[in-house]
């Protein structure tokens, strides 16, 4: 009778553990035999589209099997019972290593990627090869004071009250509260902080070719997902730094790729990435914001080969 148990309780799980992965988008580009790829997208309320879109089988095409995903409740992997934790999102990408029986990943993480990236890395280091922090997270708060001090001073160059009115507005809200992030990257946006300085042929191509293709069709954005992840998850602003510390410690090969104008990140923070991942293991881009793999394509796939290979 226990023997009958067990075994329904261990097929009851796997039933259950199945459908929960098949709630979540997948997709794999390139030979499976190829090192791995698995690409953590920004958000919460992103997705992985402009990535695939745009760079996923370009680079499966340098010899890398290219795995990219939507986490739950977001982009293309629609669940209403979605809570938005970390721990729900570490959980979901130890199942994408399940589906696709794979041991060990490079893991590219980008902008709010970086944040799941570094947790899912801190509990299961035997599993990443290596992380690379591409525009990725890990200072939320230094993040956030850096956009309002430096927008404070474009607005006191044009004397527009009415913004300054707003970043002080701003700054009295509560610092761990969707409305307070949404506004500080809203004022960012609103100064392109996220745009290449000048947009080159072959980006603008791609963002074109983008907008025109399936994936841009398919850009979905839940706009619940920063409200209930700061509803469920208590480690909203956070800073990651000690825990890239610790992995660096640990023998974590960890990289950090930026780009040279992507305004959401002050010296200080790039200057502070770069003493953990240490020199040869950092690079910035030129000409080059927030989406390097969009901005600066080529140089950003060269510098992936390179350091994987």
């Amino acid at each position: 009778m226990t023997k009958i148990f067990l075994l329904l309780f261990c097929t009851l799980t796997s039933i259950i553990g199945k459908a929960q992965t098949e709630k979540i988008y997948s997709k794999a580009y390139g030979k499976s035999e190829n090192p791995t790829i698995i690409f953590i997208h920004g958000g919460p309320r992103g997705n992985s589209t402009l990535f695939e879109g745009t760079t996923a089988e370009n680079l499966a095409g340098k010899g890398f099997y290219v795995i990219v995903y939507d986490r739950r409740g977001e982009g293309r992997s629609i669940d209403t019972t979605a809570t938005f934790t970390f721990q729900e999102a570490i959980s979901d990408l130890n199942s994408i290593y399940e589906k696709y029986n794979i041991k060990r990943a490079n893991i590219i993480a980008h902008s709010f990627g970086g944040l799941v990236g570094t947790l899912f890395t801190e509990q299961n280091p035997e599993k990443v090869s290596s992380l690379i922090l591409a525009g990725a997270l890990f200072s939320q708060q230094e993040t956030y004071n850096h956009i309002l001090e430096t927008t404070r001073k474009i607005y006191k160059k044009k004397n527009d009250t009415l913004m300054l009115s707003k970043i002080s507005a701003i700054e009295r809200l509560a610092k761990n509260s969707a409305e307070y992030r949404k506004q500080c990257y809203e004022i960012a946006s609103m100064n392109n902080y996220f745009k290449m300085p000048f947009p080159t042929n072959e980006a603008n191509q791609l963002r074109e070719n983008y907008e025109n293709s399936e994936y841009g069709k398919s850009n979905i954005r839940n706009d619940d997902a920063p409200i209930l992840f700061y509803k469920n998850e208590s480690k909203n602003n956070i800073d990651t730094k000690s825990i890239l510390k610790k992995l660096e410690k640990e023998n974590v090969k960890l990289f950090a790729l930026y780009g040279l104008q992507d305004k959401i990140f002050s010296e200080k923070q790039l200057s502070d990435m770069k003493k953990i991942v240490g020199k040869q293991n950092f690079k910035t881009i030129d000409n080059c914001s927030h989406y390097p793999f969009v901005d600066q394509q080529n140089p950003f796939i060269e510098i992936i080969e390179k350091w994987i290979k």
